[in-house]
């Protein structure tokens, strides 16, 4: 491909950035400046808000939303394969593709199990 076929792609970047930069200095210079401690106050979902937001958290919590993130994110990558097993399958890459279907499962399965064994999944404790 010559590198004029990136031009319209250039300029759909050059116009999005544009955009951007055009948005980010008109709208502060055309919104109004309000300011005042009730303005300037935190505000969520209709809940005065209480204390300091800077409360330890346990790591449980940060523990449970990166394993589910991470083990999530694995398995989002399984189904392309198994929507296109079939063509997989008839264009002779049936065999090649299962092997590598299988060394990501298995993959897959010794990060599951050294998180099993580093006892992330014991809430308890």
């Amino acid at each position: 491909m010559e590198p004029s076929g990136y031009l319209p792609i250039l300029i759909q970047a050059l116009v999005a950035g544009g955009f951007v930069a055009l948005i980010l200095i008109v709208v502060p210079l055309l919104g109004p400046r309000r300011r005042g401690l009730k303005k300037d106050e935190n505000f969520e979902c209709g809940i005065e808000s209480q204390g300091n937001a800077r409360i330890p958290v346990s790591i449980k919590y940060f523990m449970t939303a990166i394993l589910f993130v991470l083990f999530d994110v694995e398995v989002i990558f399984f189904y392309p394969y198994a929507v296109n097993f079939q063509h997989f399958k008839d264009s002779g890459m049936g065999t090649q593709g299962f092997l590598a279907v299988l060394m990501f499962v298995a993959i897959f399965l010794v990060g599951f199990y050294y998180v099993l064994k580093k006892g992330a999944f014991e809430w308890d404790k």
